[in-house]
């Protein structure tokens, strides 16, 4: 699933790009279609097809902006209102001059919406699994789990959030990696870089918040900042499905010293495999404790 640094670079790449353009005309796949007239919710939510047409066309993008793993689109027809976008497990935007210019096969099969934008170009969302939403809101309230999301991870005060989260009743003795992979204490950070920075710590995912003194956890923190950090400048981690608009994969799945690997990169141990907050998570039993 993309993690902030994937959803950051999404964001940057797609602010250029559709700033100040108007949406011309909005597709919707008969699959999304289909899906709604069965009742189920996949990708749009709570709109049927037709309104979310509506409602987007002939809007401008005023502004495109990331809330830890969502995208949210600020849209102005008549007056201001948020497309709120969350990519899922395999969710991926392409700026695009036809369909057929999307880079790989598997993304052109799956395209889902199509914004077509005043330039002439398409604002295509391909989401091969159908895990993604997407939400037409007036504010942001109007989604309250969108309020409950902690603090960005490199603003004044993220620390300090965390800190008392970790070390309160409700938390305080669940298994570290659980409470750094929630999106309530730490936003934006997921298995991937909750295994790398657990790593980097030499810290068990499964230690209690209770187990870890305060330094540690100040520490940890830090640890985790700077993989987001130097995530997004290497263009985001691509495991299997995440692209950025032009198709392009990321690279920091190459520096990886934990994440889906056999042995530990710093003594050779085997790794293991435990279940933490319904997540696989990989650990080295020698390194760390």
């Amino acid at each position: 699933m993309p993690e902030l640094p994937e959803v950051e670079g999404v964001v940057r790449q797609i602010r250029p790009v559709s700033i100040g353009k108007k949406i011309e005309a909005v597709a919707v796949s008969d699959v999304i279609r289909l899906s709604k007239e069965n009742g189920k919710e996949a990708i749009i939510k709570r709109i049927e097809a037709d309104g979310f047409i509506e409602r987007l066309t002939g809007a401008q993008i005023v502004q495109v902006e990331r809330r830890s793993k969502y995208i949210y689109f600020t849209l102005r027809k008549d007056n201001e209102f948020l497309l709120v976008n969350h990519l899922g497990m395999s969710g991926a935007w392409f700026y695009v001059d036809q369909l057929q210019s999307i880079p790989e096969d598997k993304f052109r099969r799956h395209v889902h919406i199509v914004l077509t934008l005043s330039d002439g170009n398409l604002l295509a969302f391909s989401d091969i699994r159908r895990f993604g939403e997407m939400r037409v809101l007036q504010q942001e309230g109007d989604f309250p789990p969108l309020l409950l999301m902690a603090p960005e991870p490199f603003h004044e005060g993220a620390l300090e959030h965390f800190l008392a989260l970790a070390e309160s009743p409700k938390y305080k003795n669940k298994a570290i990696k659980e409470i750094i992979m929630d999106g309530q204490i730490v936003s934006g950070c997921g298995n991937i870089y909750a295994t790398e920075a657990l790593f980097k710590m030499k810290m068990h995912p499964k230690r209690a918040a209770s187990r870890i003194s305060r330094k540690r956890k100040i520490e940890l923190f830090e640890s985790i900042v700077a993989i987001l950090q130097e995530s997004i400048e290497a263009g985001g981690s691509t495991i299997s499905d995440y692209r950025d608009i032009n198709g392009e994969s990321g690279s920091m799945q190459n520096r990886f010293g934990m994440y889906g690997k056999k042995q530990c990169a710093n003594c050779g141990t085997q790794t293991k495999t435990l279940k933490i907050g319904g997540r696989a998570s990989v650990y080295c039993p020698t390194c760390q404790k």
